[in-house]
């Protein structure tokens, strides 16, 4: 049995893209990985748009909430995904070597929901795949 593969999903404040990332990819990829998600300045709330994209989806949300890159930083990560450009750019350093990827998203805060469902389709096309490739799964 393949050891599971911890996936970091890291955007500025962790309340939307890296929240629908999170679940997308727990979604897909199943017990193969452990997802985590973190902001590099979280917000204090997961935002509505991206709760109620997912649920339009039939994907869960519970639990759901913004945290800090240092409540992972020291998490056994195999692989680390900057959704954001500004997340990218202030990608803390690791304690240990981790592989890193970077595909950007729109930013649909203050959008109607139909923005969210397309980001949230986006992440599902274009995330989910790249993270299977990355980890070889």
């Amino acid at each position: 049995m393949t050891p599971q593969k911890t996936v970091l999903i890291l955007c500025t404040g962790n309340s939307c893209r890296s929240q629908m990332a999170e679940v997308l990819v727990r979604h897909e990829l199943g017990p193969a990985v452990r997802v985590l998600s973190a902001g590099t300045r979280p917000q204090p709330k997961v935002a509505d748009g991206a709760l109620e994209a997912l649920k339009l989806a039939g994907l869960p949300t519970d639990g759901l909430y913004p945290k800090d890159i240092d409540a992972v930083i020291n998490e056994p990560i195999d692989l680390a995904v900057t959704v954001c450009d500004n997340a990218k750019e202030t990608c803390p350093v690791f304690p240990k070597p981790v592989a890193r990827i970077h595909i950007s998203f729109h930013d649909p805060h203050g959008e109607p929901l139909e923005s969210f469902v397309r980001v949230r389709d986006d992440i599902q096309a274009r995330l989910v795949s790249a993270v299977r490739t990355a980890l070889a799964l």
